[in-house]
């Protein structure tokens, strides 16, 4: 049994333990820090989809590793070099958006909160201006397309239109896509309660499935359901019938109940509680107080 002691205590003392500075420490945390941000990031826009595919690749890459595969791997290690340009060149909207984000808020608040943030999204007031708004304007054959933003911010799109940053009412709906009036060309973009940019341009879907007799609205409103979690309300200007357009799933002819239970759905389905990052552990005095 000392013999076994012995042996133990020799190792343990040959071994040596590296020394943790201050400047470690501060590394470690500014690392975490960018990993969360990272990760908030990457869930918050379409590049999620995208990095999935790329760790498809790699765990592909691996497989050929183990399984000896010199071809693959040659032909990966070669195309190593345009792949990183090509992710930088695909990445690209976002990045700016982070750098520009980066330039234009406090960082030192936006790392040191003082509580919960939880993103709040449309009320049963604002379904009831849509349902009225839509089909009223079906009733006159007046053509729209209302983007409904949810978890991915829709930025991008945002600063194609006219910001408005106006509170959501069917009056103003109808004002805004009557004919011959400035801002009825493109979509109005609605964030919460609010509509926050009016004449977007959407990004057309390439689906082949969808019916020739739908025109360029209908076609805009499935590409961006293809490109993010938003809703789309369509009113056809031909032939005055409202439809949705939702992961990438359209549905044509809506009657007022099945709009409004597509709305509910949606605003019952909520976003993920969005929690700052805190340097601290313990809970709001708030918090407590509601817990009780």
């Amino acid at each position: 049994m000392s013999g076994l002691l012995d042996t133990v205590l020799s190792f343990l003392e040959k071994m040596s333990f590296p020394q943790i500075r201050i400047i470690d420490i501060v590394q470690i945390a500014i690392i975490a820090v960018f990993l969360y941000y990272f990760f908030v990031w990457v869930k918050s826009t379409r590049a999620y989809s995208l990095i999935k595919g790329i760790l498809v690749v790699l765990a592909f890459v691996l497989i050929a590793q183990i399984l000896g595969m010199d071809t693959i791997l040659w032909i990966t290690q070669n195309l190593a070099t345009f792949a990183l340009i090509a992710v930088i060149v695909i990445f690209q909207p976002e990045l700016r958006k982070v750098l520009e984000s980066l330039g234009q808020k406090n960082f030192v608040t936006s790392i040191i909160p003082s509580g919960k943030e939880e993103k709040q999204r449309f009320d049963d007031k604002t379904i009831s201006e849509l349902v009225r708004a839509s089909f009223e304007m079906a009733e006159v054959k007046t053509g729209a397309l209302i983007v409904l933003e949810q978890d991915i911010v829709l930025k991008e799109y945002e600063n194609t239109g006219i910001p408005l940053d106006s509170i959501l009412t069917s009056q103003l709906l109808i004002n805004i896509f009557e004919h011959n009036t400035p801002l009825h060309d493109g979509a109005v973009l609605v964030r919460d309660n609010r509509i926050v940019a009016a004449t977007c341009y959407l990004p057309l879907s390439e689906s082949t499935n969808l019916s020739k007799k739908l025109g360029t609205r209908h076609r805009a409103g499935l590409g961006i359901s293809e490109v993010s979690d938003s809703l789309t309300i369509i009113v056809s200007e031909e032939t005055g019938r409202v439809s949705t357009a939702y992961r990438s799933e359209l549905k044509t002819g809506l009657s007022t109940s099945e709009l409004r239970e597509q709305l509910y759905a949606l605003q019952k389905d909520k976003p993920a509680e969005t929690v700052k990052f805190r340097l601290w552990k313990g809970r709001d005095k708030n918090e407590e107080t509601s817990n009780r």
